[in-house]
């Protein structure tokens, strides 16, 4: 088992339809306004940026995006991520119910050497501290949506 790779998948039932989560997601430099440990969203030239984050634990992950698909009609999002995480991340957002599912899929290798240093003890922290990221994430956006 390679302990610094990690899949993570988070789905958020929004009361809201697809288009308008899409249009929140799509807009990552407007993360850090609804989405507490979204710290900084820099948009670069070309589908680029960079992006930083803190949850809980007392660190920061930074990395540089790289837009690898963009499809509104199938309702995702996509980008490469290369820094202190290595990897993808992936927005699908479909009709569920009475709004949208906004489905969350990364799949990423660790970099930075603390977090790959404390890899085998500090595995479950680590994952809880992305559930808690999440589940802040889906609540900020909620928030967002509705005044908007």
């Amino acid at each position: 088992m390679d302990w610094n790779h990690y899949r993570f998948r988070s789905l958020w039932s929004l009361p809201a339809p697809p288009a308008a989560v899409y249009a929140a997601l799509e807009r990552a430099e407007d993360y850090p306004r609804w989405w507490p440990q979204v710290r900084s969203v820099t948009r670069g030239n070309g589908g680029t940026g960079v992006i930083t984050i803190r949850s809980v634990l007392p660190y920061a992950l930074t990395s540089t995006m790289r837009q690898t698909r963009r499809d509104p009609a199938a309702g995702v999002l996509e980008v490469a991520l290369s820094g202190d995480v290595d990897g993808w991340a992936r927005w699908t957002v479909t009709a569920g119910g009475p709004g949208t599912l906004a489905r969350y899929d990364q799949e990423v290798d660790v970099g930075k050497a603390l977090l790959r240093l404390l890899a085998v003890p500090g595995r479950p922290l680590f994952r809880l501290n992305h559930r808690l990221m999440m589940r802040a994430g889906r609540r900020g956006l909620l928030r967002h949506l509705r005044a908007v």
